[in-house]
């Protein structure tokens, strides 16, 4: 199989001018947050070593910590055949290295793909979600997530996260620093108290712009990868089929399990809301389900096929 770097997963131009955009207001944001800092006569790097360090652990292990978070294990061809062969036909279809494949034992209906390259990446599939779906609905699914690990999607949004990173780190810093008195009469004296409140309210602007922008893009990639994956398997109404199905089913499963999953929305298929206020339905990482039936629909008129 060939392990070029392009697969045959096919990007949808309006997307990604629209990924690119809001990739570039981030990059705008970082040279603004630099000049304040600058201008400030902030030091902030002992700020970006540990900032640097968490985006390196999240980079190079998130195959691993999404697995375990999830209840995930690795399985073999003999232990999830129909699981395996499905990838197998997705990957010689996409060109693509074939990931790890994995089952995380949990009712919720959901799948994900992680990895920071499609040599080291992994796609998962939940119990619940194999006992809902048919072949054609999990083979939908499962082409999305591929998409993903094709389009190095963990490795875009985790350094678009980065800002957003150091902002709440610079904030906190400067929270615990008035707080305990780490400004001495000095700088008390040359008005450093002002300064460092200024820096906290730009800290905080930054976080909220640069959380909403990577939300963006997470939503703009969500749909470019229903978009590749329906292209790829030709079948948009089954991947349709497949979020109408794992959507309704979502509300039959108990609150606290759906809690205890949205910390990893952004992974997921689909998201896992529970009942109520949550920061995930607030700020979701996902189209709504109408939008992306919509541009499912869209593709299928596209190709000729029945509109879904």
């Amino acid at each position: 199989m060939s392990t070029r770097s392009r697969s045959r997963f096919r990007p949808d131009r309006g997307l990604v001018a629209r990924m690119t955009f809001t990739m570039f207001l981030l990059g705008l944001l970082y040279v603004v947050v630099v000049a304040a800092l600058i201008a400030y006569h902030v030091s902030i790097g002992f700020i970006l070593v540990v900032a640097g360090g968490l985006l390196f652990v999240q980079y190079y292990f998130s195959d691993k910590m999404a697995l375990y978070g999830m209840g995930g294990r690795i399985v073999t061809p003999e232990e999830a055949p129909e699981l395996h062969g499905i990838v197998d036909r997705l990957c010689a279809l996409a060109d693509m290295p074939k990931p790890r494949v994995a089952i995380a034992d949990t009712d919720i209906p959901n799948a994900f793909a992680t990895g920071r390259n499609p040599k080291n990446a992994v796609v998962c599939a939940t119990t619940g979600i194999m006992r809902r779906l048919d072949t054609e609905e999990l083979e939908g699914v499962l082409s999305h997530e591929l998409s993903h690990v094709a389009h190095r999607d963990v490795a875009v949004m985790t350094f678009a996260s980065f800002l957003g990173m150091v902002a709440g780190l610079i904030t906190r810093f400067a929270f615990y620093s008035g707080l305990f008195g780490g400004m001495d009469r000095r700088d008390r004296d040359n008005n450093g108290a002002p300064a460092m409140a200024v820096i906290m309210l730009v800290s905080v602007l930054v976080y909220c712009i640069s959380f909403l922008l990577t939300r963006a893009l997470s939503r703009y990639r969500e749909l470019s990868a229903d978009r590749s994956g329906a292209l790829l398997t030709g079948r948009p109404s089954a991947l349709a089929s497949a979020l109408q199905k794992v959507t309704g089913d979502m509300a039959r499963i108990p609150t606290r399990d759906l809690r205890a999953a949205e910390p990893f929305n952004a992974f997921f298929f689909t998201p896992a809301l529970a009942n109520g206020f949550s920061i995930s339905s607030l700020f979701s990482t996902h189209p709504s389900l109408e939008k992306r039936l919509d541009n499912l629909a869209k593709i299928s008129a596209q190709l000729g096929q029945p509109v879904i």
